[in-house]
């Protein structure tokens, strides 16, 4: 089924800037450096701004094995349409090291298209490529905390409630990245 609801296309270049948020993970390497450097590379992708970023996040593996994750959730304000900015995270992903042996295997780099809207309506997609919104958001702590951080309305607390058995634990000051709260200069 190839269905896309709210705008012609999801590959069409856009006339106007969108919103989209990104959701970091990783639980192989230095997963901290990781997200920093995937942060940095989403501000810089072409016609795109990084405006928030949550605080990082730890949290144990969902559907999967291996090392705690360290999770975020950014904000892009950008012109890219949702493929070419999905292959654009996939790009980043390759880039960063990320295999896929199986499904849910542990990652460096796992980076996620939650939610896209242009002219503050939030676009719809089921395709053998792309499902916005992203499909188990609203089953994942480790997206919803960080959402909440920074747009709390898109994560409300009966949502948070459904996910608070799941472990998830904010990292201290000391471990947080550079992007929490605001972007550094020059990023917007």
């Amino acid at each position: 089924m190839n269905k896309i609801a709210a705008q012609p296309t999801a590959s069409a270049p856009q006339n106007s800037d969108a919103l989209a948020w990104i959701g970091l993970g990783g639980n192989l390497g230095d997963a901290i450096a990781t997200l920093e450097h995937a942060a940095h590379a989403l501000a810089h992708l072409p016609d795109t701004r990084l405006e928030a970023a949550s605080p990082l996040y730890r949290s144990a593996p969902v559907d999967a094995q291996g090392p705690d994750f360290i999770n975020a959730v950014v904000r892009l304000r950008t012109r890219l349409a949702p493929l070419p900015l999905l292959r654009a995270l996939l790009a980043l992903e390759r880039d960063a090291g990320r295999q896929r042996p199986w499904r849910n295997a542990p990652r460096t780099l796992d980076l996620d298209l939650l939610r896209y809207e242009q002219a503050g309506a939030a676009l719809t997609c089921d395709s053998e490529e792309l499902t916005l919104p992203h499909p188990r958001m609203q089953q994942r702590a480790f997206v919803l905390r960080p959402l909440a951080d920074i747009d709390p309305t898109l994560a409300p607390a009966t949502a948070l409630a459904a996910v608070a058995d799941q472990a998830l634990e904010r990292l201290p000051q000391a471990q947080q990245w550079a992007w929490s709260g605001q972007p550094p200069k020059g990023c917007i």
